[in-house]
């Protein structure tokens, strides 16, 4: 008898599992079935057909690869998470009954994750660890600042704020930070590690409001933390271990006491106090970076084409791990000092503070070694002449442009120039023109400082060492005089060729006169001589007109004429309905598996096209509407004068 094949059985059909359907075959809650996915780094999947893959049904379903979830049955962590459901039970029937040395030696041994198989599963190499190190630091940093609620332990807290501190040390130690951005969600850094670009978000500290439960769900964030603080004290020991630094590190102030635990402000203080402490190295050195050497191409330049731009991009960055080395800040009180700090250090600087505010202050207001002094305020009263009063914006935009800028458009109650972003892309649609400025600025910079050897002719290549070659401005202007001499003498000689020309016509017609009388008079054979002998005069004349046309010819070049051009005028509804016909037959010669994919590129576009656009009607406005205040300033004030 042959095998029928039943539907659903094979093929779509049978490669997915709903979630409902996964949850029955883990023998999990909803609650332990997320956790254990967030933890494996187990997601839905979007199936290429979804009516095959839920069994003929059209409604949205959440649905999980088969084989994912029959790599979640070999799981320890699921024997974990049962067993936790009983302890659970048996808790709250020991808490029922009143026994509580019961319930707290239940609570005592209750079952603990562990997660360090999963870290090394997931990420085989430390490269891998590093690519996924942006979402870590952002959430840790976002917990550091949480105070401990009945979901967001105070483990978790505590655990958070430290790993942070200890990979903000990692990056000043390394010199590894490249961009910082000021937005409204908070401070934006960029990284260099190990090759790796990691970006990550530090929030602002702000009084701390409790969510609603539909707003954010936080015990999914707390999945996710538990799984990065293990995550991070692995990658923070290998960081650390590759530049000498004894991990854990030995902060000059406590991070984990009671005290910093129940003062917000005390913590932030003690946090910052600490980052401006060198830390404690394995191989005894004082915290020195030594400067590696930048190897030189031995090679031609058309064997490796991009070599002089990685080797300008090595100096770029060279010149950047010291761009403060040197200075000296002070920061007043009402300016933002962790992300301040942790740049300036980052960059080679020495920063301190009010040390009757803060503790951790290294020199004093009154040091006259000080170079700048980062204020927030519009004016003050005590200033010294030997330092720079700037506002906090002007180490942000020195850093982002790899260069000091100059002081004197972020003095005191100075409006300050836009923050730019350095995170655009350079083929972006559209650029904002401070931007371009200062690409400019950039560009004319590094032409002043690099010499570029001249271009070798392929026409020159072949000229000896006899022969002189003239430079290319004195060629251009014998050219030039040359050129105008041959109109000039081409003019001229057309001029006297013309007036020749009619004296010659006047001598012609007056003998074809007297020969027409002498024809009249004359016999017959004297008829037949004139004939012969005005041939022979006639042979002469050609010959004696003849040079005198060839001369100018012969001797003298050929003038340039120059002609009136006409302006093409492209017409813009013929050029839209080719662009139309085009991008049709674009689309029609791709693929049939192609075609979605090819789809969403064409949207891409045209969404990057209409955020550009408008972008640059938003630019128009607000630049007219500056025009129209600077006016009405105007105006007024001109009232004001003449009243």
């Amino acid at each position: 008898m042959v095998k029928r094949n039943h539907k659903f059985k094979s093929g779509e059909g049978a490669m997915y599992y709903t979630r409902k359907a996964a949850m029955n075959k883990l023998q999990l809650n909803i609650k332990d079935f997320r956790q254990l996915c967030i933890l494996k780094g187990i997601y839905p999947r979007e199936p290429k057909h979804r009516a095959r893959a839920q069994h003929g049904s059209r409604e949205m379903k959440i649905l999980y690869h088969k084989k994912d979830i029959t790599f979640l049955l070999h799981e320890p962590i699921v024997w974990t998470l049962r067993d936790r459901k009983i302890f659970n039970r048996r808790i709250k029937h020991a808490a029922a009954k009143q026994n509580m040395n019961l319930r707290d030696i239940r609570l005592h041994n209750y079952p603990q994750l562990k997660l360090d198989h999963i870290v090394k599963e997931r990420y085989p190499t430390f490269i891998d660890a590093i690519k996924e190190l942006d979402d870590c630091m952002t959430l840790l940093f976002m917990f550091s600042t949480f105070p401990a609620t009945k979901i967001i332990t105070r483990e978790l807290t505590r655990m958070s704020r430290r790993l942070t501190v200890e990979f903000m040390h990692y990056v000043i130690a390394a010199q590894a930070l490249r961009k910082v951005f000021i937005s409204i969600k908070g401070y934006y850094f960029q990284a260099e590690i190990k090759g790796e670009t990691v970006t990550w978000i530090v929030p602002h500290y702000f009084p701390y409001s409790p969510h609603r439960g539909e707003m954010v769900d936080l015990s999914i964030m707390k999945s996710f933390g538990d799984f990065f603080t293990v995550m991070a004290g692995f990658i923070n020991y290998r960081l650390y271990h590759s530049i000498n630094l004894v991990y854990p590190p030995q902060f000059a102030h406590s991070l984990d006491s009671d005290e910093t635990m129940g003062n917000e402000q005390k913590f932030v203080s003690e946090r910052i106090a600490a980052l401006n402490v060198e830390l404690l190295r394995s191989d005894g050195g004082n915290g020195d970076t030594e400067e590696p050497e930048l190897l030189e191409w031995t090679g031609n330049d058309e064997e490796l084409p991009h070599v002089s731009q990685i080797r300008q991009e090595a100096q770029n960055v060279n010149k950047l791990k010291t761009l403060f080395k040197g200075l000296k800040f002070f920061l007043n009180r009402e300016v933002p000092r962790e992300p301040l700090v942790f740049i300036i250090r980052c960059f080679g600087g020495k920063v301190s503070w009010d040390k009757t505010m803060f503790v951790g202050a290294t020199f004093d207001e009154s040091d006259e070694t000080i170079t700048h002094q980062i204020v927030d305020r519009p004016s003050m009263e005590k200033q010294h002449i030997s330092r720079d009063y700037i506002q906090p914006q002007w180490v942000f935009d020195s850093v982002n442009q790899r260069r000091l800028l100059p002081t004197n458009k972020y003095f005191m109650g100075a409006v300050l120039p836009p923050h730019l972003s350095p995170f655009t892309s350079a083929n972006a649609r559209y650029v904002p023109p401070e931007e371009l400025a200062a690409r400019k600025a950039a560009e004319g910079e590094e032409e002043e400082e690099t010499f570029e050897p001249a271009e070798v002719n392929a026409d020159q290549e072949h000229i000896s060492d006899d022969e002189e070659v003239q430079d290319p401005e004195n060629e251009q202007e014998m050219q030039d005089y040359a050129l105008m001499k041959a109109f000039n003498d081409e003019r001229t000689d057309s001029l006297n060729s013309g007036k020749k020309e009619g004296a010659d016509d006047a001598t012609d017609n007056g003998k074809d006169a007297a020969e027409k009388k002498q024809q009249q008079n004359g016999d017959a054979e004297s008829d037949d001589e004139g004939e012969e002998e005005e041939e022979d005069d006639d042979e002469e004349e050609e010959e004696d007109v003849m040079p005198k046309k060839q001369k100018p010819v012969s001797n003298k070049p050929k003038g340039m004429a120059v002609r009136r051009g006409t302006v093409y005028r492209e017409n813009e509804a013929e050029k839209k309905i080719v662009d139309k016909q085009e991008e049709a037959l674009r689309a029609r010669m791709v693929k049939s598996r192609h075609r979605k994919l090819y789809s969403q590129l064409v949207e891409r576009e045209k969404k990057a096209d209409k955020n550009a656009r408008l972008l640059a009607n938003k630019r128009a406005r607000i630049e007219k509407q500056k025009r129209a205040e600077q006016m009405e300033k105007q105006k007024q004030q001109r009232k004001q004068i003449l009243a």
